[in-house]
């Protein structure tokens, strides 16, 4: 059975730590479904649509070099659901610090528990992208900030139009 993977979260934006971690699958899945999740009560910056579009853009090049399917699908509930229905086998998943390792591996085990045939694989983020978290690239470019090193260029783009919008 080949891999296919889904990396989920709320991608909200996008970053280089994302593609980080999908850059290190790609090399060893056939397939990875990029799965934005819907959490009630948060009122995420990007629209559904935005955020498919600029995984979309900031993904092409890491699927064309690794010869891996990237798409994007969203998904309410449980992520292990998500998986079993979008067909896949492997829950990839980000680790940036001893705080994401404990939390992750207490999911793992739940997410075992449920989904005995999903595997959760985790991938360490590379030291120049550990630090990089959306919430942070949100805040920064909210106060006017440059974030051109924590996200690709159609992304800093997205968010300085996003808050020039919002400041009228």
């Amino acid at each position: 059975m080949p891999a296919i993977a889904l990396y989920t979260g709320s991608f909200d934006p996008v970053t280089y730590g994302h593609l980080d971690v999908l850059r290190a699958g790609a090399g060893f899945c056939g397939k990875i479904i990029v799965g934005i999740g819907a959490h009630p009560g948060k009122a995420p910056l990007f629209s559904v649509a935005e955020k498919t579009e600029l995984i979309a853009l900031c993904t092409k090049d890491i699927a064309a070099r690794a010869g891996c399917g990237i798409e994007v699908a969203t998904f309410d509930g449980l992520a292990v659901d998500a998986a079993k229905k979008l067909g896949a086998n492997i829950l990839l998943r980000g680790l940036r610090d001893g705080t994401d390792l404990d939390y992750e591996m207490q999911m793992a085990g739940m997410n075992s528990a449920m989904a005995p045939d999903v595997q959760t694989i985790f991938m360490p983020a590379s030291p120049e992208v550990r630090h990089i978290t959306a919430t942070l690239v949100r805040q920064i470019a909210a106060m006017g900030g440059n974030v051109s090193s924590f996200v690709p260029r159609e992304v800093a783009r997205a968010l300085k139009a996003k808050f020039r919008k919002a400041a009228k």
